[in-house]
């Protein structure tokens, strides 16, 4: 690996141009009525998980469509709510796991909550969710399913299905719903951008090396997947690019970034060739409330790991202490 992408001084004053479609605030108020039309349908199961510092429940809720999505809710084993709640979304292809791997945020006082991204969880932490809906022709991986029409783009389905997850984690008696923060890495850490945008109360959010931020920058700029996925589909499917980056418009993490108001902590690799230092840079220069970044100079995708957690556990409840 080496520092291929701009400056430091270059990225800290990047604000690229997006090309963000009319109708971004529309379309995005129209797919979470469409959800939100349907009963949350939320049910909290006790499992026993042989740790005896927390307690966990198996949760499903009616997603986008309706469709049952699966998570894990956590909380410290003796607490009494209301708690501080972290709703996590995880890294590309992973699953929510098993609910013993989820223990840092529950040992630190929250309550937390992971949600499985639909029809992930096969390269990394195994999942259980499926993803009923179809599409038509579309490159291996989950970056090109649907993408010729924004109504039936996968992340479409995906930003949707974490709005009610937030929604759903908050409807347990443990959670305090004011004191809520979206946080995620990579895949997890652009569904968190999406969620601070499009859940307007979040108390705090972090977005940890996040994916799916400047699509257009990304799918030119490395040869590393999953952005790669969609210049594998452009190879095949010549004369669509208008077509596709019209679909990723309504997607961009910059958009999502820019109607954010809630406390922010990114962090950013400068090695890293999966989500390149512009395109999160990008992301948090747009980012008009109030926000730090962590910058790892010598690192790749893994960004900061351990370190960047250990920030996050200094951050967040500083961040909350703000909420009234």
């Amino acid at each position: 690996m080496a520092l291929f992408d701009m400056p430091l001084p270059e990225l800290r004053a990047y604000r690229p141009k997006i090309d963000e479609p009319d109708d971004f605030d529309a379309f995005w108020a129209k797919t979470l009525a469409e959800t939100r039309a349907h009963d949350p349908a939320v049910s909290f199961e006790p499992v026993e998980t042989g740790l005896t510092g927390l307690r966990t429940w198996d949760v499903t809720f009616a997603g986008f469509g309706g469709h049952p999505i699966k998570g894990w809710f956590s909380a410290p084993a003796h607490a009494e709510g209301p708690l501080p709640l972290v709703v996590q979304f995880h890294g590309y292809n992973g699953g929510r796991s098993l609910p013993h791997c989820w223990g840092m945020w529950p040992l630190a006082g929250f309550a937390h909550f992971i949600m499985d991204v639909r029809g992930q969880g096969s390269g990394g932490n195994v999942g259980d969710t499926p993803d009923p809906v179809g599409s038509g022709p579309s490159h291996a991986g989950f970056m090109t399913r649907g993408i010729d029409d924004p109504e039936s783009y996968y992340y479409r389905r995906v930003h949707a299905d974490a709005v009610r997850a937030v929604e759903a984690a908050r409807s347990h008696p443990l959670a305090d719903p004011a004191r809520t923060v979206a946080l995620g890495g990579s895949q997890g850490g652009g569904i968190a951008l999406a969620v601070g945008a499009l859940v307007p109360d979040l108390a705090a959010i972090a977005a940890d090396v996040p994916f799916l931020c400047h699509f257009g920058r990304a799918v030119t700029l490395t040869d590393s997947n999953p952005y790669a996925e969609i210049a594998g589909y452009l190879k095949m499917h010549r004369g669509k690019e208008e077509t596709v980056l019209r679909t990723l418009s309504y997607f961009d993490g910059v958009s999502f970034a820019a109607r954010g108001s809630a406390p922010a902590l990114f962090s950013v690799a400068l090695m890293d060739q999966v989500c390149p230092p512009s395109t999160v840079f990008a992301a948090h220069n747009a980012y008009p409330g109030e926000k730090e970044i962590e910058v790892y100079p010598f690192n790749g995708h893994e960004g900061g790991a351990m370190f960047q957690e250990a920030a996050q556990l200094r951050w967040v409840p500083k961040a909350l202490n703000s909420v009234v």
